[in-house]
C-alpha cells in the first residue's frame, strides 16, 4: 500500500500444508480499508489440521478483520470469536490462536496476540521488544490477549508465523526443542545482513522454506505460514508496449526510459527495435530459450526483460487470473512475474499504433487487442496483487 510517493507497505506471505492433508490449517487475510490509509493483517492457526482446522482458522480470520476495521472492544471480539467457533468433536473444544496487526496511516502498528509465537519487529536488522498490555476474557480466563502499541518507519520489518515455524524440528536433532523463535530470529537477521532489502515475499518464503527443512523427511509436520510487513521507500517499473501511434513521437516514447529509476521491460519486436534505435543499444536475442511456443526473450544493455509482445502479454494474464503457482511457468512468464511481484509502483507505457497481423481473424480467440489485456493484467495486479498500477496510451 502507498502512503505517500516516498514510503510502500508490503505485506506478504508463504505458507506449506501439512503433509498429507488436501488444505491448510493456518489461514492469513489482509485487508485495506478505504480513505483511512489502514492497512490490517490477520494470521490465524486452527486447532489441529485439515478441513476443521481451515474451518476454524478461516472464521477466526474473517470475523478478526471485521471487528478491527469497526474498532470494536478487543475483549469483547476475542470472546465472540471464541463463542462462535465450532466445537471439535474429539477435543470438545472451540479453539483457534491469532496475530492481528493493524497499521494506520503508515506510522502506527497496532499488534494484538491470542497463543501465537510472539512477533518480531526488526529495525536496522535489530530486534525492537515492546511492553505488551495483558488482557483476560472473564468467559474465557484460560485466554490471554497481549496488545502492543508502537510507532514504525521506513526499513521496519514486522514478521510473524504460525507454531508450525518455531516447533519445527522438535524432537529432532540438533533442534530437539523445535527451531523456536530465537532460532527463527537469528536466520531472518541472517538472510537481512545478507540482502538488506529483501522483499517481504522472498523473506516469507525463505523463513517457511527453512522451518520445512528442520524435519528430516523434507515433509511439513504442521502447517508452516509466515507473513511479512516492510516499510520501504517504494520499488518501481516501467514497461513499454507497442508503438506509438505516431512515429514522430518515438523518442517521447522512448523518454519514459531515459533515466528511470526501477526496473524496465519491453515487450514487442517492434518496441524493442524502436528502443534500441533511440537508446543506441543493440538487441541481442538466444534462440535457444525457445519453449513451448512462446518467442524466446532478448537482452539489451540496462533492460531487466526484453519479451515478445502479444502472445507474451496474454499467457501473464491467464496466469496472475488463475494464479498459477511459480513452478507451473514458463520461464519467461516466471521471470515477468518475478520483476512485477518485486515491484509496487508499476506503469505501463501502451503504443497504440495498430499491429495489422493481429486482425488475423484466423489467429487464437484470446489474442486481444494489446490495450485490453493490458487493462486485464493492470486489474489483476490492483485486485489480487495489491500493486498501484497506472498506464498511459501514446
Amino acid at each position: 500500500m502507498m502512503i505517500n510517493d516516498e514510503a510502500f507497505i508490503e505485506v506478504e506471505y508463504s505458507q506449506l500444508i501439512k503433509g498429507g492433508e488436501a488444505v491448510a490449517g493456518d489461514d492469513f487475510k489482509t485487508e485495506i480499508i478505504p480513505g483511512e490509509q489502514r492497512y490490517i493483517s490477520v494470521l490465524s492457526d486452527g486447532l489441529g489440521s485439515g478441513i476443521k482446522a481451515a474451518l476454524l482458522s478461516n472464521m477466526t480470520t474473517a470475523m478478526a478483520l471485521k471487528f478491527v476495521a469497526h474498532n470494536t472492544e478487543v475483549v469483547k471480539s476475542s470472546e465472540i470469536i471464541m463463542d462462535s467457533l465450532p466445537v471439535c468433536e474429539v477435543r470438545k473444544i472451540s479453539y483457534a490462536t491469532f496475530t492481528i496487526v493493524d497499521l494506520i496511516n503508515g506510522t502506527k502498528a497496532r499488534v494484538i496476540e491470542m497463543d501465537n509465537p510472539e512477533f518480531i519487529h526488526l529495525r536496522h536488522n535489530e530486534e525492537v521488544k515492546h511492553e505488551k498490555k495483558i488482557r483476560f476474557s472473564q468467559k474465557w480466563p484460560s485466554r490471554k490477549l497481549l496488545l502492543s502499541e508502537f510507532p514504525v518507519q521506513l526499513e521496519d520489518r514486522i514478521i510473524f508465523f504460525s507454531d508450525g515455524v518455531t516447533q519445527a524440528g522438535l524432537g529432532m536433532k540438533p533442534h530437539k526443542f523445535g527451531w523456536m523463535r530465537d532460532g527463527c530470529l537469528k536466520y531472518i537477521q541472517e538472510l537481512i545482513a545478507d540482502n538488506p532489502e529483501i522483499s517481504a515475499r522472498s523473506l516469507a518464503r525463505s523463513v517457511v522454506r527453512q522451518a520445512c527443512c528442520m524435519d528430516q523427511s523434507g515433509k511439513p509436520l504442521d502447517d508452516i505460514t509466515c507473513a511479512v510487513i516492510y516499510f520501504r521507500h517504494p520499488r518501481r517499473l516501467r514497461l513499454l508496449t507497442g508503438p506509438p501511434f505516431k512515429e514522430e513521437n518515438d523518442s517521447v516514447y522512448v523518454d519514459w526510459f531515459r533515466n528511470f529509476n526501477g526496473k524496465k521491460i519491453v515487450c514487442g519486436g517492434t518496441t524493442a527495435q524502436i528502443v534500441s534505435r533511440e537508446l543506441g543499444i543493440p538487441i541481442r536475442t538466444d534462440l535457444k530459450n525457445r519453449t513451448r511456443g512462446l518467442p524466446p526473450p532478448s537482452q539489451m544493455e540496462g533492460i531487466d526483460l526484453v519479451t515478445e509482445g502479444i502472445l507474451t502479454l496474454t499467457e501473464l494474464a491467464v496466469t496472475l487470473e488463475k494464479e498459477t503457482p511459480l513452478s507451473q511457468m514458463q520461464p519467461v512468464i516466471q521471470n515477468f512475474y518475478n520483476l512485477l511481484m518485486d515491484s509496487d509502483v508499476i506503469e505501463f507505457i501502451v503504443g497504440t499504433k495498430i499491429n495489422e497481423a493481429h486482425q488475423d481473424p484466423n489467429l487464437p480467440v484470446d489474442l486481444e487487442m494489446r490495450r485490453n489485456i493490458i487493462k486485464r493484467i493492470q486489474t489483476c495486479l490492483e485486485n489480487q496483487y495489491r500493486k498501484k498500477v497506472t498506464v498511459h496510451y501514446i
